[in-house]
């Protein structure tokens, strides 16, 4: 992790490299995702290793090139956090296509509202829409990180354009529950493996994953309405698509289990249709059964 001094660096480069045309900004993004994607042993071992335990089906050469192309988007959406963080809101329209009803809760403004956002390499794009095109303010948590530069730089994109509020991971939930209760929606990133607290064993194409009770206990507890979110970074200039879905008639229920259960399989769904773009670099099946060897060595 670099320095003050080197942070400041890294943040002016993007800084300026947001200012290109994004076809330009694109094919520089891949070209930083294939360097990635060779120096970066231990996260591409990760990536592969992710692959083979969920979608064994796959023959190598198709999981290697899956991944070959994950660290392509990885790249760009690291170059193009610039756009989402410096370009002003006229491009920013430009470039995010919205699909379905992002404006549900304006239009149900006493409703607490959850959204269901999983770790697409583009999930940063629904906040940016989130402040474009629609009016209430949203919430989220958010990793605090080690170096001071890159934290204030991380919040203050996310809140740039003043709606909403962001929360460490590491802070009580009490400030996030008191959001919600003046009326932000909470966007909620529900699919990392966070160690067995508030947590089950539920599958994730077939293996037992650590999956967070949290999101449903959360909703149930708040009355809240959970609409699904997922985005996708478009090839070459084209821009971001963010896809809002109804909110989910049945969810959740008493069983905060059933309801991982069935929020994993959405998530896989989702995968299935985007397979390239999902954060495979995380460790999701880092916690195991009690007694169970890693997955990872």
């Amino acid at each position: 992790m670099p320095g003050a001094l080197g942070a400041r660096a890294l943040l002016a480069l993007v800084w300026l490299l947001h200012w290109l045309p994004l076809p330009l900004l694109a094919a520089l993004g891949v070209g930083l995702g294939r360097l990635l994607h060779a120096l970066a042993g231990s996260r591409r071992r990760i990536a592969l290793r992710n692959l083979e335990l969920c979608r064994p089906d796959l023959p190598l050469a198709e999981r290697r090139a899956i991944v070959r192309r994950h660290f392509a988007w990885l790249g760009r959406s690291l170059l193009e956090r610039g756009l989402l963080w410096y370009a002003s809101p006229a491009r920013l329209r430009r470039l995010i296509r919205v699909e379905g009803d992002i404006g549900w809760g304006d239009r149900h403004p006493q409703q607490a509202v959850m959204w269901l956002v999983p770790h697409f390499i583009g999930m940063d794009v629904a906040g940016a829409a989130s402040q474009l095109y629609q009016r209430r303010n949203v919430a989220t948590i958010y990793q605090t990180q080690s170096n001071a530069v890159f934290d204030a730089a991380i919040r203050r994109g996310r809140l740039r354009f003043g709606q909403g509020d962001v929360f460490s991971r590491h802070d009580s939930a009490l400030p996030l529950v008191r959001a919600i209760k003046r009326g932000m929606i909470f966007f909620n990133l529900p699919d990392m493996d966070f160690g067995l607290r508030d947590a089950a064993f539920v599958p994730f194409f077939g293996v037992p994953a650590s999956t967070l009770l949290a999101p449903s206990r959360m909703a149930r507890s708040l009355k809240m309405a959970v609409q699904p979110v997922v985005t996708e970074i478009l090839p070459g200039g084209q821009g971001y698509v963010v896809r809002f879905g109804d909110p989910w008639p049945d969810w959740p229920t008493d069983d905060p289990e059933a309801d991982a259960r069935r929020m994993n399989a959405w998530i896989e769904q989702e995968i299935l249709r985007c397979p390239s773009q999902y954060l495979w670099v995380h460790k999701r099946f880092k916690t195991r059964p009690g007694g169970q060897a890693s997955l990872y060595d």
